[in-house]
C-alpha cells in the first residue's frame, strides 16, 4: 500500500503544513497586537483643532481658544472634517501594519483591511 518514502514524504507534508499554520498565526497575533495599540491624529487646515482615533473612535479632540471666535456650525464641520482625515491616517496605518504581518492579500489581511474599511465615516 504505501512504502517507507511515501510515508516520508507524507510527514514532511504534515510537518510543512503544520509549520505554515503555527507561521500564519504568529503573524495573525502580531497583527492584532499592533493594531490594539494603533492611533492617528489629524489636525484642521487651521490647526483650531486636532481629533485623534483608534480602532474604536475618536479618542481625543482638542479645540484651540480661537475656535471660539467661529460659528457653531462651522466648527462642528471642522470636527467632522479632522475626525475623517484622522481616520483616514489610521486606515492607511492598519494597511501598512497588514501588509508587513499578514499581507493585505491574504485572507486575513482582506478581512482586517474590509473590517476598517466598512468602519469608515
Amino acid at each position: 500500500m504505501f512504502d517507507g518514502d511515501d510515508l516520508d514524504a507524507a510527514e514532511r507534508r504534515v510537518d510543512e503544513w503544520q509549520a505554515g499554520l503555527e507561521r500564519r498565526a504568529a503573524e495573525a497575533r502580531d497583527l492584532a497586537s499592533r493594531l490594539t495599540g494603533l492611533t492617528a491624529s489629524a489636525a484642521s487646515r487651521d490647526k483650531l483643532i486636532t481629533v485623534t482615533v483608534n480602532a474604536t473612535g475618536v479618542t481625543a479632540l482638542e479645540l484651540a481658544e480661537g475656535i471660539r471666535q467661529r460659528p457653531a456650525a462651522q466648527t462642528a464641520a471642522a470636527i467632522v472634517e479632522t475626525m475623517r482625515a484622522a481616520r483616514a491616517r489610521l486606515a492607511t496605518l492598519v494597511t501598512e501594519c497588514t501588509e508587513e504581518t499578514v499581507g493585505a492579500d491574504s485572507e486575513t489581511g482582506r478581512a482586517v483591511l474590509g473590517a476598517y474599511a466598512a468602519r469608515d465615516v
